[in-house]
């Protein structure tokens, strides 16, 4: 039995991984220039060394330059948001948690605002965590303050702190942003890859692998937290420990996603649930299938928004709302006892 299903979860994950690389491939090939998927393979295959260039300059930098740094960015925030929302569901024992319940994107946010607008554009990814890290901080202090970190105390802090950092954000926009820097700042808080270069790809990536992985072994424990704190205690888990460590570990995810794409809401709320209808609560197999469904998913939704609408393109953001609420509703509904 076990063996059988040892193999069943290799199947999953192996067909995911597969369905994502197709998704990637397809991907590439969309868009106002049409380019074939031979041509992208020629294309990558040259940039790296392995075969003569034998496209124009144009078509490969189309698919070399612009469309796989957004394309591999966009699976690393989904894969990052998914994972960071799954987490956040089992520390606060809430179904309807997510990466910014604790006013990590505010915060976030508001810290990436701070370094724009003071003209450190190169640094927003450090001001994002910065400030996802400061509003982490401030939330568990007043929830030490309320009596104890909690689940029910650590979520009502979180939203007047969300609602505080918000504030001080439009605050910002408003008093400093003049023409199309207001244009720019705006369509980024909702969610857009499309500036998105090489470094900042490989930013988001290496961030969700170093922070993303190492959550990963930590599934058993996760499962415990779903009994509470004492359970979880008893069976041998340092629960202090490690809530501070994958609250510290979902900031610095969530800060350095927001820096690169803005604040991108429902993936890490909506995701983890989809994926527990298909696998299960058990996260040493939800984590990995929620980090690529998740990619998967943020694959689709930016190419939606690039080429859905032309010839304007949307902010990602946009079309994962879409998508988002009519499933959160959906999930309102499954949990309607708990709210």
């Amino acid at each position: 039995m076990r063996r059988g299903r040892r193999v069943g979860i290799g199947t999953v994950l192996f067909a995911l991984v597969v369905l994502l690389l197709a998704s990637l491939m397809v991907a590439l090939t969309i868009g106002p220039a049409d380019i074939a998927a031979a041509e992208v393979i020629r294309a990558v295959a040259a940039r790296v060394g392995l075969a003569e260039a034998d496209l124009s300059r144009l078509r490969t930098a189309i698919v070399v330059d612009l469309r796989l740094p957004r394309l591999l960015a966009a699976a690393a925030t989904g894969a990052g948001l998914a994972l960071c929302g799954a987490v956040m569901q089992a520390l606060t024992r809430n179904p309807l948690a997510d990466p910014y319940l604790l006013g990590l994107s505010s915060g976030a946010a508001l810290g990436a605002v701070v370094f724009m607008v003071a003209g450190a554009s190169l640094l927003m990814p450090l001001g994002a965590f910065l400030g996802a890290v400061a509003t982490l901080v401030v939330t568990l202090s007043i929830t030490g303050l309320l009596g104890g970190a909690t689940p029910t105390r650590a979520i009502l802090a979180g939203i007047a702190i969300s609602a505080l950092a918000a504030a001080a954000t439009s605050f910002l926009i408003f008093w400093t942003a003049t023409g199309d820097s207001y244009r720019e700042i705006l369509s980024w808080l909702m969610g857009s890859l499309g500036g998105v270069t090489w470094p900042e790809a490989l930013l988001a990536i290496v961030v969700v692998l170093a922070a993303g992985l190492p959550l990963l072994p930590v599934g058993g424990a996760l499962d415990a937290f779903a009994f509470g704190d004492t359970a979880a205690a008893s069976l041998g888990v340092d629960v202090r420990r490690l809530r501070w460590l994958l609250l510290g570990g979902t900031a610095l995810v969530t800060g350095v996603l927001v820096a690169v794409g803005g604040a991108i809401g429902f993936v890490g709320l909506i995701v983890p649930h989809v994926v527990r209808l298909m696998v299960g609560t058990r996260h040493r197999l939800l984590l990995p299938v929620c980090m690529l469904t998740g990619a998967i998913f943020m694959v689709w939704c930016d190419t939606a928004a690039r080429t859905g609408f032309d010839p304007r393109e949307l902010p990602v953001g946009i079309i994962t709302a879409m998508i988002g609420a009519p499933a959160f509703l959906l999930v309102l509904l499954r949990f309607r006892r708990m709210t």
